[in-house]
């Protein structure tokens, strides 16, 4: 029986992550705790800030043009690449002039350092997707060359798309990465680097495992992440249906103009009606050659449809960031509680559960009064720490769920907005393409009527 996708439509509302550890604490007394005693710690996302609010209300932004290099790789080897013009124009007021204030080159590697940085800084963000590198879901008279001038076009305007997806959000517009990344042509690549977000990236063995071994995972992380995967598959075979399609129509048109071909050997033999047959002919093969155009105008439509493809990724990260928090979670109150039961079994003299240390105390003979205050001594410090770090751990989860489904409530209203506008003009064009095919078939009609 097949499971329905989780309807994301329904409200999220952000519940607290309760401390595992202490399983008699409701959630007023977390509040409490974190109302009472939590430092105000500095938020690491803070440090990239600018103090200017860089978004599309005081700039605007676009990749003007493309541009194929040839130079030297990191492994002095020659490589052909494409290089992109990043313009921003400061914004005077909403109906003055603007004026140009930078424009520099960069490629499309240098995109992906930017968003590599942008997701292991803000885990909790859905960070907007790329333009896909090389071509997916092609019909098969299209170039799947990523040097192919209509895919460079359009790899232009989806990677513009992203620049103004990041400049509109309203956290990551005022990254300072980001405001260099549009303003620095020189040393950007090592100033990023120089923020050591590959040092703090999750590794993917990391996130395997507490996919598999967290004990507690959250429904609606859960539910999300069967959502994005069902969302992945429905526009991955929307967009092979498509490509089919294409390839159909495109056979069908083009056949249209043996029409034109036959109309024009026709009318060599006829008199009164030659001019009839020719100018239906031509009528046929001006049918027969506007696919091309059709079909290179569904390719953007079909790109719209790809953004949300690779969106569903990014959903799916920011699940395996909460999967990994809880996770560590888990394990800290686990490890707070073994301590705990050691300290116990020092002060009381008796052991509940088989150790190795029991092993020992029952061949060697048990520790001196001194050394058994020692080693208490010890444990209750590193639980006053263990609990410290608990409760931090759940402050810091709590945070990350707040802010993430807030941010996943604002991308669930930018989807649905533009997945509507994106297939409401596919149906338009599909019209407008009927439409036209009905004009030439009137317009042949009159032809014949004429003859």
């Amino acid at each position: 029986m097949e499971q329905a996708a989780p309807d994301l439509e329904r409200p999220l509302q952000p519940a607290p992550l309760e401390p595992l550890g202490h399983p008699d604490a409701g959630p007023e007394a977390a509040v409490g705790e974190e109302a009472e005693g939590a430092p105000d710690e500095e938020d690491p996302g803070d440090r990239t800030m600018t103090e200017n609010n860089f978004c599309l209300k005081k700039i605007e932004i676009s990749v003007s043009e493309a541009e194929k290099r040839t130079g030297r790789n990191a492994m002095n080897m020659q490589e052909t690449y494409t290089a992109y013009l990043v313009e921003t124009r400061s914004v005077e007021h909403i109906d003055g002039p603007s004026v140009l204030t930078d424009s520099l080159w960069r490629r499309y590697s240098e995109f992906e350092l930017l968003r590599n940085y942008l997701l292991v800084y803000y885990p909790h963000i859905v960070v907007p997707p790329l333009p896909e590198k090389r071509a997916e879901f092609v019909w098969h008279k299209l170039s799947a060359d990523n040097m192919d001038p209509d895919f460079v076009e359009r790899r232009r305007i989806g990677l513009e798309n992203f620049l103004l997806r990041v400049a509109s959000h309203p956290i990551l517009c005022r990254d300072k990465i980001f405001y260099l990344f549009l303003t620095q042509e020189g040393n950007w690549k090592e100033i990023v680097n120089e923020t050591g977000f590959q040092l703090k990236a999750d590794s993917r063995l990391k996130a395997l495992n507490a996919t598999f071994r967290v004990k507690n995972p959250d429904k609606r992380f859960t539910e999300l992440k069967h959502y994005s995967d069902e969302l992945q598959s429905v526009i991955s075979h929307l967009l092979r249906v498509r490509a089919r399609v294409a390839d159909r129509l495109y056979g069908v048109y083009k056949v249209h103009g043996n029409y034109g071909r036959v109309f024009s050997e026709w009318s060599a033999i006829e008199k009164e009606m030659g001019d009839g047959l020719q100018s239906a002919g031509h009528h046929m093969d001006v049918y027969a050659s506007s696919i091309d155009d059709i079909l290179e105008d569904e390719e953007h439509y079909a790109d719209q449809l790809k953004e949300y493809l690779f969106y569903a990724e990014a959903l799916r990260a920011v699940c395996r960031k909460h999967e990994l928090m809880q996770y560590d979670l888990e394990m800290a109150a686990q490890d707070l509680a073994s301590k705990k039961q050691q300290c116990e079994e020092l002060a009381t003299g008796t052991v509940r559960t088989f150790s190795l240390k029991g092993m020992t105390t029952k061949l060697f003979g048990q520790e001196t009064p001194e050394q058994r205050e020692s080693r208490i001594k010890v444990l209750e410090e590193q639980i006053s720490e263990g609990e410290q770090q608990l409760k931090a751990k759940n402050l810091e989860g709590r945070e990350f769920v707040k802010n993430a489904w807030a941010d996943i409530e604002r991308f669930k209203e930018q989807k649905n907005r533009d997945l509507k506008e994106a297939l409401i003009s596919y149906a338009v064009m599909q019209i407008s393409m009927c439409k036209k095919g009905i004009q030439v078939w009137t317009n042949a009609k009159e032809c014949f009527s004429k003859m």
